[in-house]
């Protein structure tokens, strides 16, 4: 048995925009499905959102997405987390997806010993990006 834990991202009237730029920088395998799709809206105006969007990098990572009908608000307060030791392809995450976005810290070696930076991308998601390093002496 597998068991994922992978994030679901909440957009209002841009999942379409966000997962299609997600793809161009994780690359994989993009997936999505529109309200019309699945009969899953009444509200003729929402026919052409996501109602589900799934982003499978051929890394295995995996981010999904919709937007949430405007019936309904959006509560979810998260944030992203990209880490681990392969400095060349998370430094380019950080790049591509903080491209256009705020920074709030740049990438840069932090106090316990990795590089770290973090930002909110265009489409106002969070993100964390952590590289490990060697803890200081």
């Amino acid at each position: 048995m597998t068991v994922r834990l992978n994030p679901y991202l909440n957009f209002r009237d841009n999942a379409k925009e966000a997962m299609e730029f997600y793809h161009s920088v994780f690359g994989g395998k993009l997936d999505l499905s529109t309200f019309a799709e699945f009969h899953a809206s009444d509200d003729p105006a929402e026919a052409d959102k996501i109602m589900h969007g799934q982003l499978t990098a051929d890394n295995g990572l995996v981010l999904m997405g919709a937007d949430v009908p405007s019936s309904m608000a959006i509560t979810a307060n998260s944030t992203v987390s990209l880490s681990g030791d392969d400095e060349e392809t998370l430094t380019g995450y950080y790049n591509q997806l903080s491209d256009g976005g705020t920074i709030a810290e740049k990438l840069a070696k932090a106090p316990w010993g990795d590089t770290f930076g973090m930002f909110t991308d265009k489409f106002g998601v969070p993100w964390l990006v952590n590289i490990a390093g060697t803890p200081a002496a």
